[in-house]
């Protein structure tokens, strides 16, 4: 009786061992499990706030580099996506150019408003749902005038949103009208003031200025220098 009793502490000993062994083992995975989330999120939610990098539209690897510093309330940012818009997609498509645009609040900044800024965070925030291309196409087919801060309003922002299909949802709305990537718009302008360029929009192509030159630039000739850098 005394070794049957013994064998029942026994099994009992190893079962609480095996629960608590259990419990850990859970306990890790859910920690793990909430750390790969937090991790994640923060990825996600950081990506633009902790540096003044542009959003990449392209292939990494292209043999040719456009830098765009603009502002969706500015009218000659307008006037060039209009204008090279079709030409900039095309050759991105065809692997030719990535295109790294740097938003900026230059019309903000000197007439008041917060249609710069807010339009910026609301681009990053389509950037995080992998949809920035074609939000920011979007914003400027329906850019205001210049002196009416129409992007000022996040329900306006949204409301365009619903022209990008798949892109107004919670997370994005949440996103604009928190002002999720307010961080980095600061940061890009204030890496835009610090550049010595003056104005928007600034146009380089692996670091040359070709926007606003004396040697005006068209979609061909920028097809051309693009074509010639591959």
């Amino acid at each position: 009786m005394r070794a049957s009793r013994e064998r029942e502490r026994s099994v009992q000993r190893l079962g609480r061992q095996l629960k608590v062994a259990g419990a850990v083992v859970a306990l890790l995975a859910v920690g793990t499990g909430v750390a790969a989330l937090v991790a994640q999120q923060t990825a996600k939610s950081g990506r633009h706030k902790d540096d003044a990098k542009g959003i990449a539209v392209g292939k990494r690897n292209a043999p040719a580099q456009l830098t765009v510093y603009e502002d969706f309330r500015c009218p000659a940012c307008g006037q060039f996506e209009n204008r090279f818009r079709n030409t900039i997609r095309g050759l991105e498509k065809r692997g030719k150019l990535r295109t790294d645009y740097h938003l900026v609040t230059i019309i903000d900044d000197n007439l008041g408003g917060k249609g710069s800024r807010r339009a910026a965070n609301a681009a990053a925030c389509a950037e995080d749902e992998g949809r920035f291309r074609q939000f920011h196409d979007v914003l400027y087919r329906h850019q205001p005038p210049e002196q009416k801060d129409a992007f000022g309003s996040t329900k306006r922002l949204i409301e365009l949103a619903g022209k990008v299909d798949g892109l107004d949802g919670p997370r994005f709305r949440e996103c604009v009208d928190g002002g999720e990537h307010d961080g980095w718009v600061k940061k890009t302008a204030a890496a835009f003031k610090k550049s010595g360029h003056q104005s928007t929009p600034t146009v380089l192509l692996d670091g040359e200025n070709i926007y606003g030159r004396s040697e005006p630039l068209t979609p061909a000739s920028l097809r051309e220098k693009v074509e010639s850098a591959d």
